[in-house]
């Protein structure tokens, strides 16, 4: 009874927060989600990336091409290259759904077979390249471990618990592979805006602050956030841009399942490295 009351208060709280919100001027809307009976520090601590994340690892091996670039390009839209959106659960494990989504694309535009990959062999597996099952990781170092390590398997042959587990890899069951794992140079977010318009969805991380956990629709932005790579917590991936009003963004498949945000997408603001967005993103070529 105790805790059915405090998740009332939490829950009145959020929902007021949200109306205050929404009736301002801004370029996103707020609404009511699985998360609205949460306060953003248990949030934090079941969906965000725990462990510190240092992003600054990645050093850019890519050169990008020049322009112009398309005004607008989305994966979803091209063919069959992009997965339905997943659930990562109570498990801080977002940054193995960022790049099961992304090899489940750059293996499809290349073979023009859509498989759906395990996040669970990446959380129980890829503690060699400093990721951290539930407690986090990233995805450029998730590209890495299957790539040195010849393979993943697909949902279907390991699939997802949300908790971390014995690694369960069988070499000959592995559906997908990395030839090599492309960083975009940091801060450098024209270098994604190249990836995406001219190879393929991109892998990135950025930090959630308190407002996004409850973001509805609309273009998101923040003051509150920081642009630095060190406090990244949440990874995602970006199968697309555009604009909405004069304002550029980023098209971002999410991994909480479709009842939050747009069927579980959101847009971000492009081309101000929001959130840190820009600092660490990266894509396999297989």
């Amino acid at each position: 009874m105790v805790e059915y009351h405090q998740r009332l208060k939490t829950f009145t709280e959020n929902k007021k927060m949200i109306e205050i919100h929404n009736a301002g001027n801004h370029s996103f809307s707020m609404g009511l989600n699985q998360f609205s009976d949460m306060t953003f520090a248990e949030f934090r601590k079941f969906f965000l990336l725990t462990e510190p994340q240092n992003c600054s690892a990645t050093n850019g091996n890519r050169v990008r091409g020049r322009g112009p670039y398309p005004d607008s390009i989305d994966w979803r839209k091209k063919g069959n290259y992009v997965t339905p959106v997943k659930n990562q659960g109570g498990c801080g494990s977002c940054w193995t759904f960022s790049t099961t989504g992304c090899l489940e694309s750059v293996t499809a535009i290349a073979t023009g077979k859509l498989l759906l990959l395990s996040e669970q062999q990446l959380v129980d597996c890829a503690q060699a390249f400093n990721n951290h099952g539930c407690a986090g990781g990233l995805p450029s170092q998730a590209f890495e471990y299957i790539m040195y390590n010849k393979g993943l398997m697909t949902e279907e042959t390991y699939p997802y618990d949300g908790i971390d587990n014995d690694c369960r890899y069988k070499p000959d069951l592995a559906a997908a592979f990395v030839k090599e794992v492309v960083n975009i140079t940091k801060y450098e977010e024209m270098g994604m805006v190249d990836a995406v318009a001219n190879h393929n969805p991109v892998s990135f991380a950025y930090e959630v602050t308190s407002d996004f956990m409850h973001y509805k629709s609309g273009v998101y932005t923040s003051t509150e956030c920081h642009n630095t790579t060190d406090m990244v917590n949440h990874a995602v991936l970006a199968v697309g841009y555009g604009a909405e009003n004069g304002l550029p963004y980023w098209i971002v498949k999410n991994s909480w399942g479709t009842d939050w945000g747009m069927d579980g997408y959101f847009f971000i603001e492009r081309g101000k490295n929001m959130c840190g967005l820009a600092g660490c993103s990266s894509y396999p070529v297989v």
